[in-house]
């Protein structure tokens, strides 16, 4: 449970496996434990890095700025301390973008990207949704209802067919230690909404594989689609049962679409 001292942040990271590295990025709301479910599928045949972003979980002051440039800064200064040259990257959903912006910022260094339920889109009611999100966060009662009404944005339909499933995932979340605050969730809903990708798609020069939700509120692939088709080397697929949040829907899936990906470009 290793922490980095930057410049204005301490990074924590979380880094296991043997073989080439693979940085994954967490998207909104999340740190380094929404891998937790695809990890150790992955540390068998690679070293898996998995930094906990600004605002999100033992990554401190949880205050200092977030841009998501910095972000992208903070994950290539990880890379740099750890020694690496060649790495891939990966991310979801904000992460997605954000493993876009480093293919671009470290062209010679990245060999692979891949993007997990995310897009080059301006969403309005994306940015509605987590603004709801936050004020009945702020309600009186809303740490555990601002849960029950994010489930249905990001899960699957296969999640409510067995209600206990919302309990236990209430459960678990209230139960997390690390958990990202209100005011730390306002900061990055704040650096989100003010975020604009300084890559083109058409810069991206390493291999990319872009890995749609077919369930996906949040980003559907039909509005995800347009933004990544000018990507040179561009590999995508899609995952017809899963939600936005889909390393948790379809884990074993987004594993094998991922080391299939991954090995055909070997560092």
């Amino acid at each position: 449970m290793p922490d980095l001292p930057l410049g204005d942040v301490t990074l924590h990271y979380e880094i296991d496996g043997n073989g080439p590295p693979l940085l994954l990025l967490a998207g909104m709301l999340s740190d380094s434990a929404s891998w937790a479910g695809l990890t150790p599928m992955l540390t068998d045949r690679f070293t898996v890095i998995r930094p906990d972003n600004r605002t999100t979980g033992r990554t401190i002051p949880w205050d200092a700025p977030s841009d998501c440039s910095l972000m992208a800064r903070d994950a290539l200064a990880l890379i740099d301390h750890l020694k690496i040259d060649r790495f891939h990257v990966a991310g979801h959903s904000l992460g997605g973008l954000l493993s876009l912006e480093i293919a671009h910022m470290a062209m010679t260094r990245v060999s692979s990207a891949t993007v997990l339920a995310s897009g080059r889109v301006r969403s309005p009611r994306t940015a509605g949704v987590f603004d709801a999100l936050l004020a009945v966060r702020r309600a009186p009662a809303g740490e555990e209802m601002w849960l029950r009404a994010l489930y249905p944005w990001i899960f699957g339909n296969a999640f409510f067919e067995d209600t206990s499933n919302i309990d236990t995932a209430v459960q678990a979340s209230l139960g997390y230690p690390y958990a990202q605050t209100a005011d730390a969730m306002a900061q990055q809903i704040a650096a989100f909404r003010a975020f604009r990708p300084k890559a083109r798609p058409s810069q991206i020069t390493c291999p990319t594989l872009v890995l749609y939700a077919g369930q996906d509120l949040m980003v559907p692939p039909e509005l995800a689609r347009p933004g990544f088709a000018s990507i040179p080397t561009l590999t995508e697929a899609t995952i017809d049962h899963a939600g936005h949040s889909i390393v948790w829907d379809a884990p074993d899936e987004v594993a094998a679409h991922l080391t299939e990906f991954l090995t055909r470009y070997p560092i």
